[in-house]
């Protein structure tokens, strides 16, 4: 390994400047003329672990993949123990040290477990074949240090997001990175899974390995790291000792204002008792176990529960995405026969999945071709695509949402999580639904931009338009939801009405100490399902 993965622990004078293992000089990026990323300068110390941190759109990703060979400057220098460095690509980022867990999956979906966590790093034996054994007993070992149940030779198609972010971490580890960076790595995780990262983390700094750590979440960075580097609209905006600055001061930096309102909109008034979507006896085998619902037209309805508590996989059942061994869905009293998607389009029912990348967006289409992909028929005039009044809608999207973005012919590629989740939900609000479910609708998105979507959301339900929230955040479903269910390992456990939505009771359902039954609010929590 080259110099970098093999200098000194700490402190030492090669380090670079004020014990510097990585200085980022001056650093531009354009996109099509537009920069994301306009002469940042900062350094980071070895063993620490340093915060990044901004709204969407403020150029973490693309310094993140700057640094770890993803993309090219377009002016600037890396300096690693003071020296420049090209990293041209990410095979040069790994033999320097730098291993990158991302947002955004990059797992195989039909290898298993151990293979993906190997993949690019297989361990072979003379005559040059794969030693399979060894690598299911390290990625074993990995996966229990990690203490997350996953079994090596499952197919990652099988895992929740929750257990393919996991895998993600331990492929990054297994390299034995001496930098990592970690892209929004707890947007999936439970409360305990979070602190089993964050043990994980404090064991690689007293190691000596160096951590940049973004994320949205800014109790986290508060709890983690030793420092925090604050972007605002691609510009550097400050690098704070973690000690110095509250949860409140770096908000104030990310976003540049200073008049902090409720993140919430007000809860509506009881919505009225007119039943729009009726689940009866929905049975999974091994999955769902006879889950019965109703959602009232105008509702934002919520599902809590822990990782593994069956809410996507009921959501999935309802939009047709999974086939049902039994149960009814019925929509205005009216039986339903859903047996895929389009069946579910057809009857107004939308559903924004907690997989953007996997299930969602169109990374390689622009904005257009990604918001009219399910309702395109409503733009053709004949055999051709009305492109103008495609155009205008999506116009009318960018606005309505604050889409940042060069011009309606990005890639999705190019944008930022946050705006890439926008142009998502633009889709599915084209297809006019009358019920829309959101599962996870604010994973990976800043504090600004879930404020925008909560209000949409509100106004959605204003207009008569029900819809379902699915949440591992606790704030959210009891700041958004009039009611919320609550699921434990496939069944519902109980109905949380007015003050009974709150941390406590939510968690009581959750993990099986009451339940099930009917409890008639609004106790806000940073905690996390």
């Amino acid at each position: 390994m080259a110099d970098f993965a093999a200098g000194p622990a700490s402190g030492s004078p090669d380090e670079g400047l004020s014990g510097e293992i990585l200085h980022v000089e001056h650093i531009t990026k354009e996109f099509s003329g537009v920069k994301v990323l306009d002469d940042v300068s900062f350094g980071i110390r070895r063993g620490e672990i340093m915060g990044l941190i901004g709204e969407n759109g403020a150029g973490k990703s693309t310094l993140i993949k700057i640094i770890s060979g993803i993309y090219q400057s377009t002016s600037g220098i890396l300096r690693l123990n003071s020296k420049p460095v090209d990293i041209p690509d990410y095979i040069t980022a790994k033999s320097l040290g730098i291993a990158i867990v991302p947002q955004e999956f990059n797992l195989i979906n039909t290898l298993a477990v151990y293979e993906n966590i190997f993949l690019g790093n297989e361990i072979r034996r003379p005559p040059g074949l794969l030693d399979k054994p060894a690598m299911r007993e390290l990625a074993a070992k990995q996966l229990e240090e990690l203490k997350m149940p996953v079994g090596v030779n499952q197919l990652v198609s099988k895992l929740s997001v929750a257990e393919k972010q996991m895998v993600e971490i331990s492929k990054a580890l297994m390299l034995k990175a001496r930098f990592l960076i970690m892209d929004e790595p707890t947007t999936t995780l439970t409360g305990h899974e979070v602190d089993t990262l964050f043990s994980l983390m404090r064991d690689l700094k007293a190691q000596g390995v160096t951590i940049i750590f973004v994320s949205h979440k800014l109790n986290e960075i508060k709890t983690i790291c030793d420092r925090v580097t604050v972007l605002r609209d691609g510009k550097l905006i400050s690098v704070d000792t973690i000690s110095e600055v509250d949860e409140e001061d770096i908000a104030r930096k990310m976003i540049g204002r200073t008049d902090f309102r409720q993140i919430f909109p007000p809860k509506k008034p009881k919505s009225a008792e007119e039943v729009l979507l009726e689940g009866e006896g929905i049975t999974i085998k091994g999955l769902l176990h006879n889950i019965s619902f109703s959602l009232r037209k105008g509702e934002i309805l919520g599902f809590a529960g822990l990782v593994g508590a069956g809410r996507t996989e009921l959501a999935e059942a309802v939009m047709g995405l999974r086939g049902k061994h039994a149960g009814t869905l019925r929509i205005g009293g009216k039986t339903l026969q859903i047996h895929s998607p389009a069946d579910a389009v057809s009857h107004s029912l939308g559903y924004l999945s907690e997989d953007r990348q996997g299930k969602g967006i169109v990374q390689g289409f622009n904005l257009p071709q990604n918001i009219t992909l399910i309702s395109l028929k409503k733009y053709l005039r004949g055999p051709l695509i009305d492109k103008p009044a495609e155009s205008a809608k999506t116009a009318g999207y960018v606005k309505t949402f604050k889409i940042a973005a060069a011009s309606q012919r990005m890639r999705l590629r190019y944008l930022s999580g946050g705006n890439q989740q926008k142009v998502y939900l633009s889709r599915w609000l084209d297809t006019d639904p009358a019920i829309l479910i959101l599962d996870e609708p604010t994973r990976g998105i800043d504090v600004n931009a879930k404020q925008e979507i909560y209000e949409f959301i509100h106004q959605l339900a204003e207009k008569g338009i029900s819809c379902i929230v699915i949440s591992s955040e606790l704030e959210e479903v009891i700041g958004l939801c009039s009611r919320v269910y609550v699921m434990k390992e496939g069944m519902i456990t109980g109905c949380l009405e007015g003050n009974h939505i709150n941390e406590e009771e939510i968690m009581f359902h959750a993990t099986g100490i009451r339940g099930s039954g009917v409890s008639g609010g609004a106790a806000i929590s940073g905690s996390k399902l």
